[in-house]
C-alpha cells in the first residue's frame, strides 16, 4: 500500500499472497491448517468484494471478521466442544490444569473480540493511511500484548515452573 497508495492494488496483492500461502502450506505439509483456510476465504471474499464494488470498507472489515471468527471458535470449542483449541495446539509444549486452559481460551477469545472492535474503531474514525499503518503495527502490537499478559498469568499462577512446563513422563510398559 505504501508504495502504490492504492487500496485496490494492495487488495489484489493480498489476495495473490494468500493464494501463495495456501499453496506453499499444501506443498510443504500436504495439508492446509484451518486457520489458514479461514484467513484465505475471508481475504478472497472480502478482497473480491472490495475490487468488484470498488469499496475499501470490505477489506477494512476483513481483520475484524477473522478476529471475531477466531473468538467464536475458541469460545465455542470451550463451551460446546470436547476439546479446547489452545490446549490442542500447545499441550505438547506445556502441561496445564484444565481450568488454566479454559481461562486462556476465554482470555484469547476476549482478545480477538477487542482486536476486531479496535480495527473497526480505527477504520471508521481515521483515514486510510492511518488504518493501513495500524494494521501493520497495531495487529502485531496487540498480539504481543496478549502474549505478555498470557505469560504473566502463567508465571504468577506458578504454571511456568520447570516441572510444570514439562510433559509428564509416561511409564515404560
Amino acid at each position: 500500500y505504501f508504495t502504490t497508495r492504492d487500496i485496490y492494488t494492495s487488495t489484489a496483492v493480498l489476495m495473490v499472497g494468500v493464494c501463495f500461502q495456501v499453496a506453499f502450506e499444501y506443498i510443504r505439509y500436504r495439508k492446509v491448517e484451518k486457520k489458514t483456510k479461514v484467513i484465505f476465504w475471508v481475504a478472497i471474499l472480502f478482497g473480491g468484494a472490495t475490487l468488484v464494488f470498488r469499496n475499501q470498507e470490505f477489506i477494512q472489515w476483513k481483520p475484524t471478521i477473522v478476529n471475531w471468527m477466531f473468538a467464536i471458535a475458541l469460545a465455542s470449542s470451550q463451551i460446546f466442544g470436547k476439546e479446547n483449541f489452545i490446549k490442542k495446539m500447545l499441550s505438547d509444549q506445556i502441561q496445564l490444569p484444565d481450568h488454566v486452559w479454559r481461562n486462556l481460551s476465554y482470555g484469547w477469545s476476549f482478545g480477538f473480540v477487542i482486536a476486531g472492535a479496535l480495527n473497526l474503531l480505527v477504520a471508521y474514525n481515521f483515514d486510510l493511511d492511518f488504518w493501513v499503518t495500524y494494521k501493520l503495527v497495531g495487529g502485531f502490537a496487540i498480539t504481543l500484548i496478549y502474549m505478555v499478559i498470557t505469560m504473566i498469568y502463567l508465571v504468577k499462577g506458578g504454571y511456568m515452573d520447570e516441572d510444570a512446563a514439562k510433559p509428564e513422563a509416561k511409564p515404560e510398559q
